[in-house]
Order: C-alpha cells, then sequence, then structure tokens
C-alpha cells in the first residue's frame, strides 16, 4: 500500500544516557518501519510483533531468548523475527549495543516473495533466527538507508524491497517452512476471545472455561503453544493495537482507555517494555506536534 503522505518526523528520542530509540515509518510504505537503537541498561520484556523483523546488529552483542532457546547476535549478525515469535532482548556485554531494525508487515512482504518464487509466502516462515549472512545484512541495510532517506522515490523503494525478497527466497543458509501445519483450536479459540475483548478485564477463569481446563494446565499449554502466557499475550496484542492508534494519530488519553488501560501512567508502564520508549515518545518519533 502507497504511503501517500510525506516521511514524518525522524527525530531521535533519547531515554536516559545510555539509551537511545528512533523509530521511522517509510516514506513509500506504511506498512514498513525502521527502529535504529544504541542501549546499555535497557531490557526488553518478553513481546511478539505482527510483522517480520529484520535486524542487523552493528555493534556489541544483542542477547534474546526466542523460540526456546537462547540467542547471542554479535556485530555483524542478521536476526529474524517472524510474525507472533516471542522474545525478549538486552546488551550482551558493557558495551554499547547498536542495532537496526526493520519491520515489514506480511501484507508487505508475501506478494513479493511470491513474485520471487516463494509459493503460498503468507503461510511461511524463516526458521534460522540468527545468522552471519552478508548478503541479507546488505539488503536490510540498503532498505534502512532508504527509509531514512526523505529523497528516495517509492520506486526505488520498490525495487530495493522486491531484490530484498528475492534474497530470502535464494538463501540455502535461510530455511523457509510452513507455519504450525496442524493448529490446535482450543488455543485458537482462546486467542479469538482475547483479540474480541481487547478493551475489556479478561480473567483466566473465562479462559479456563473458553478451553475446558483448568487455569495452571490452559497456563503451561498455552504458553508452550504461543511463547508467552495468556496475560502476557493479550498486553502484547493490546500493546500492538494501541501502537497502530498512536501511529494513525489517536490523542494518546483515548487510545489508552481504548485498549484497555485504565490511565495513561499504567499505558507507558507496559508500552515501554516493547518499544524502548512511552507512547508519547513513540509518537513524536514518527508524527511532528
Amino acid at each position: 500500500m502507497l504511503f501517500l503522505l510525506a516521511l514524518l518526523s525522524d527525530e531521535e528520542v533519547v531515554v536516559s544516557a545510555e539509551n537511545r530509540f528512533q523509530f521511522v515509518k517509510s516514506a513509500a510504505f506504511d506498512e514498513v518501519m525502521l527502529l535504529e537503537a544504541s542501549m546499555n541498561d535497557f531490557s526488553y520484556g518478553t513481546h511478539a510483533h505482527e510483522e517480520f523483523s529484520f535486524g542487523v546488529t552493528l555493534s556489541g552483542r544483542q542477547d534474546f531468548f526466542a523460540l526456546g532457546e537462547h540467542h547471542k547476535s554479535h556485530s555483524g549478525n542478521v536476526i529474524v523475527f517472524n510474525p507472533e515469535d516471542a522474545h525478549d532482548g538486552h546488551s550482551g556485554t558493557d558495551d554499547t549495543l547498536h542495532y537496526k531494525m526493520l519491520y515489514v508487515h506480511p501484507d508487505q512482504l508475501s506478494p513479493m516473495l511470491n513474485s520471487a518464487g516463494v509459493r503460498h509466502s503468507k503461510h511461511y516462515r524463516i526458521e534460522q533466527t540468527v545468522q552471519n549472512n552478508p548478503a541479507l545484512r546488505h539488503h536490510i541495510i540498503r532498505l534502512a538507508n532508504l527509509v531514512e532517506s526523505k529523497a528516495a522515490s517509492g520506486l526505488a523503494y520498490s525495487s530495493a524491497l522486491f531484490e530484498f525478497a528475492e534474497c530470502l527466497a535464494r538463501q540455502k543458509g535461510l530455511q523457509i517452512e510452513p507455519k504450525r501445519s496442524t493448529k490446535d483450536p482450543v488455543f485458537e479459540r482462546v486467542r479469538d476471545y482475547l483479540h474480541e475483548h481487547v478493551s475489556d478485564d479478561v480473567s483466566l477463569d473465562e479462559l479456563s472455561q473458553i478451553a475446558h481446563m483448568s487455569k495452571y494446565h490452559l497456563l503451561r499449554c498455552f504458553r508452550d503453544y504461543f511463547g508467552m502466557t495468556p496475560h502476557q499475550y493479550w498486553q502484547n496484542y493490546r500493546i500492538n493495537r494501541a501502537k497502530e492508534a498512536l501511529s494513525m494519530g489517536m490523542p494518546l488519553t483515548d487510545v489508552a482507555l481504548t485498549f484497555g488501560f485504565s490511565d495513561v501512567s499504567y499505558f507507558n508502564r507496559r508500552f515501554k517494555p516493547m518499544f524502548g520508549l512511552t507512547p508519547h515518545q513513540f509518537r513524536r518519533t514518527l508524527l511532528r506536534t
């Protein structure tokens, strides 16, 4: 989908002397966003994005837990998260961690992958989370530079994104496989219920009744299935919806109340562990006030 507005503010937000986060939206596509981050003493809580995430560790070491394993990404490594891959993250050394991460929505990437020869691309995952892949690193940095450039044309960006998809499709080290071949209707039903009640106060008792299993069995099985507890998943979904609303310009207080946060202060406390910024700081990186 073409993003018809001009590129908005690329203002950097300094959270502390040790931590800096900058979000920039693509001027050509509204479903691509870039994060450039430098951090020492900040840790991301467990969360998941709805987009594909493609990152390059520029300096330092990025440590995180994802897909049941601990990972370490050294300078020059590429990190790939599929949509809904739960993960956390922090600097793994005393040196400053500096990285760039591209968030590309499946609706944007899937047609490109399909054109590059990946059949049924909406149902595919990239399995190798951390890799030393110079070709893929080159394409991620190239795309990041285009997102940051206000002068980049839509045609240049489209071409670069397609070449990136071609690189993904032909990488021998990248194993692209179908997502869960068998979905569990119990946990899918619980997830649908959480989506439908994004603004409500959902209890574990309600979810256990929907799943027809004990509360603690549900907690364990749901976490095994999604990588997060029901509460973590629900909070993550609400924050993703809230981020969407913020980027569309909805007033901060309205966003907080619409998505079930009791007040802006509580919204801040839930939002920052996922994005490194408060909701106000996040929107300030995207919108001129």
